[in-house]
């Protein structure tokens, strides 16, 4: 079918990109406000993002290429040659100056172990918004290229939201569309929100946190021991136990017994004298002391432990399941950290903590039942899958028994005082502001679980706590963090939330309506959200989407439901009321929706036996091919499909290529783009692809004649060689340069 061709069909600058994306997550701390407002997996950086969408968009370069159209003279006085367009394009993404450069001497300095100043010399691509003359320009050529200025833009699978966002900053009417609840939680809080009420909602958050955390701190305090006041707030490391196999007395099982690592060392020292019924610890300080302790040596590893109570002796793997299953795994405080300005200070608990402690747990037995006939309490079940597949071997088949005693009501009492909150301010700010305020605060409960649980532990070498998706699944943690409920717990999660709000308005930018015709309208009024299955977006009108920009899930990577629920259950209790499409607090065991979700999960087909990973991948072949095949449906004649893929397996690309076949697409181009973080825990040491894989389909005319393989292989092997040659000159090397498409 006849369609004009688009610069991403001939050309993209695939090394920027990519220089400009390992710049934006080159440092953890500096990363994009997005990702500071709630956990989402595989996020794709924004300067990939909107480079794919705009590429996908503009018209391609007149340069002699005989399937270009020739472009009137007005667009060639402002380029004049290919490489002028190539440069305009490149500052209408935000790459300025040369990231590329700049990343090889960032490169040459750790190699050789130099320090030297920031070379880029320029703000982060994601940061710049565009020009008015640039983006009158863009809109010159997208309506000389599609006939119109209203282009409506289509993610299907929008989760973290990093895409729509992008193409909201540049114009486009976004059609956002997400399965999962939690994420479609995160698109309102991203997109809409910020676009619409701008930087006045970091005011409400900031002053409605307060009165939230002033409600919480009182409600706990009786719960936590006395911090003194020269502390900012502290933190109680624990450690899971097991009743020995020889004595019955409580084993503390920790990989290690380090609170500080580096120049000024601490660690814990586990006491066990026969006449005692349970450990004491004590802290030993400095590097002689810690080396003659040897903190490195725990008491669990990969499974198997060791007792105190018998020295020598072990606790099997067995035994340790056994006793988790039987409800006899509990937890022990072993350490108190103070926070200080600029450190801490630790401590061994003493009887007032180990009292409060108590005090917290009769509570949680005392007021239960309220709770649950307040449906305050989070007792979803807990589903075996890949991801979470600690929960049934462990004995954590709820969601409420992956907290302590304390770290429950510390959630539960949270939960309940942000619904009393934002019931108080909606006479004071009005329903429009409230509702964004409730999502926000949710988010900020959200932050509390992520450090706050049974999943999260403490870093000794950085002193921080270890959020609960360090990894991108949801294995045990031997050794506990809990954040200080009573004191420092809710205002830091609620300044992390302003923070990022304050952020994510700083970047959108609403382009004047004038930019899009007489009767043009600002991108948040065109801005529309559905959440449902990708395989059935029957809100949108058959060939209504211009362009489609989508990062599906990447086939095993990660499950999204099963990780999503460790949030979902707190979000029912508190946006439950204000969002009830998303979300039903009546049904005690609703989840994510995991039947309709598009991955390769085995664990869904494990009574099948050795046949369960060739069906869970032909489920994930059908579902992905269910979801191109609508994504063709609303795709205009002329429409453009560009997929964002990253995985190092040969058959998670086999998969993906005949869900694309199947349902009616053809690759005109692909381009690799570094996007993986080498800091990852995902990708270091790991024979992970570092590179995002960005196809570009179109629709196949149903005239197609076929093609027989011998008469292609020639060209096909030609092809993949100078590619080799041109991506390898580009940086792209290892495991991305053999995956990579032709």
């Amino acid at each position: 079918m006849p369609h004009n061709k688009l610069l991403i069909e001939q050309w993209l600058p695939i090394a920027p990109i990519g220089a400009e994306c390992m710049r934006e997550r080159g440092a953890s701390s500096a990363l994009p406000p997005l990702y500071f407002l709630h956990v989402w997996w595989a996020r794709r950086p924004l300067t990939v993002s909107r480079a794919a969408i705009l590429a996908s968009l503009l018209p391609a370069y007149p340069d002699g290429d005989p399937g270009v159209r020739a472009w009137p003279v007005k667009f060639k006085k402002p380029f004049p040659t290919f490489d002028a367009y190539k440069k305009w394009f490149l500052k209408l993404i935000g790459i300025l100056g040369d990231p590329v450069a700049g990343r090889k001497l960032l490169q040459w300095a750790a190699t050789n172990g130099q320090k030297i100043p920031n070379p880029y010399g320029v703000p982060r691509a994601f940061t710049i918004n565009p020009s008015a003359e640039d983006l009158g320009q863009l809109y010159d050529l997208l309506e000389w290229t599609w006939g119109t200025r209203d282009i409506t833009f289509c993610d299907p699978m929008s989760g973290g939201g990093s895409i729509p966002f992008e193409a909201l900053r540049y114009g486009l009417s976004v059609r956002a569309n997400e399965l999962n609840p939690v994420a479609s939680v995160i698109l309102k809080a991203t997109l809409e929100y910020p676009a619409r009420l701008g930087k006045s909602l970091v005011a409400d958050i900031r002053k409605y946190g307060e009165v939230w955390a002033k409600k919480v701190q009182e409600r706990l305090r009786p719960f936590f021991s006395t911090t003194p006041d020269t502390a900012i707030g502290a933190c109680y490391i624990w450690a899971r136990t097991v009743p020995c196999p020889i004595t019955g007395k409580p084993v503390p099982l920790s990989p290690n017994w380090w609170l500080r690592k580096g120049a000024n060392p601490v660690a814990v020292k586990v006491i066990a004298e026969p006449k005692m019924d349970r450990c004491k610890f004590e802290i030993v300080t400095g590097k002689t002391a810690c080396a003659r302790l040897n903190p490195d040596k725990g008491t669990i590893k990969k499974g198997e432990g060791l007792t105190p109570w018998a020295p020598g002796e072990s606790v099997t793997e067995k035994w340790i399941k056994e006793k988790a299953q039987a409800g006899e795994m509990r937890e022990q405080l072993f350490a108190i950290g103070l926070k200080k300005q600029g450190s801490f200070e630790f401590l061994a608990p003493t009887p007032a903590d180990e009292a409060a402690v108590q005090r917290a747990e009769v509570e949680v037995k005392k007021r239960r039942k309220e709770w649950e006939a307040k449906n305050l309490i989070p007792t979803e079940p807990r589903r075996e899958g890949r991801a979470d597949w600690a929960c049934e071997i462990y004995g954590m088949g709820r969601w409420d028994i992956s907290y302590t005693r304390r770290q429950l009501l510390t959630m539960v009492t949270m939960a309940e005082l942000l619904n009393d909150t934002c019931d108080s301010a909606s006479a004071e700010i009005g329903n429009e502001r409230v509702e964004a305020l409730r999502v926000y605060l949710t988010c900020a409960l959200s932050k509390a679980a992520n450090y706050n649980s049974m999943q999260t532990g403490w870093h000794a070498l950085r002193e921080v706590m270890l959020n609960a998706f360090a990894r991108h699944d949801l294995s045990i943690r031997w050794s506990i963090g809990e954040f200080d409920g009573s004191r420092n717990l809710v205002p830091w999660c609620c300044e992390q939330i302003a923070d990022a709000v304050n952020g994510i308005a700083g970047l959108v930018s609403q382009p004047p309506a004038t930019l899009f015709g007489p009767s043009g309208t600002l991108p948040v009024t065109r801005l529309q959200f559905r959440s449902g299955p990708a395989q059935s977006m029957t809100h949108l009108d058959t060939g209504s989407i211009r362009c489609i920009t989508v990062d599906p899930p990447y086939y095993d990577n990660v499950n999204y439901a099963e990780c999503s629920n460790y949030f979902l259950v707190w979000m029912k209790r508190t946006l439950g009321v204000q969002f009830p499409e998303l979300f039903n607090p009546a049904d005690p065991e609703q989840l994510a929706n995991a039947d309709d979700e598009a991955i390769m999960n085995v664990a869904r087909f494990k009574e099948a036996g050795k046949k369960a990973k060739q069906l869970a991948t032909a489920d994930y072949e059908n579902k992905m091919a269910a979801c191109f095949k609508e994504m063709s449906r609303v795709l205009s004649d002329d429409g453009v499909l560009t997929v964002m893929f990253t995985h190092k397996k040969v058959e998670a690309w086999d998969t993906l290529g005949s869900a694309l076949i199947k349902a009616g697409f053809r690759i005109d181009a692909s381009w690799p783009v570094n996007t993986e973080s080498e800091h990852s825990l995902h990708q270091a040491k790991k024979n992970s692809a570092a590179s995002t894989i960005l196809l570009t389909c179109r629709k196949r005319s149903k005239s197609t004649e076929p093609a027989w393989w011998d008469d292609l292989k020639g060209k096909v092997k030609e092809t993949a060689r100078l590619k080799a040659e041109q991506f390898e000159k580009e940086g792209i090397t290892g495991v991305d340069l053999y995956i990579r498409p032709c």
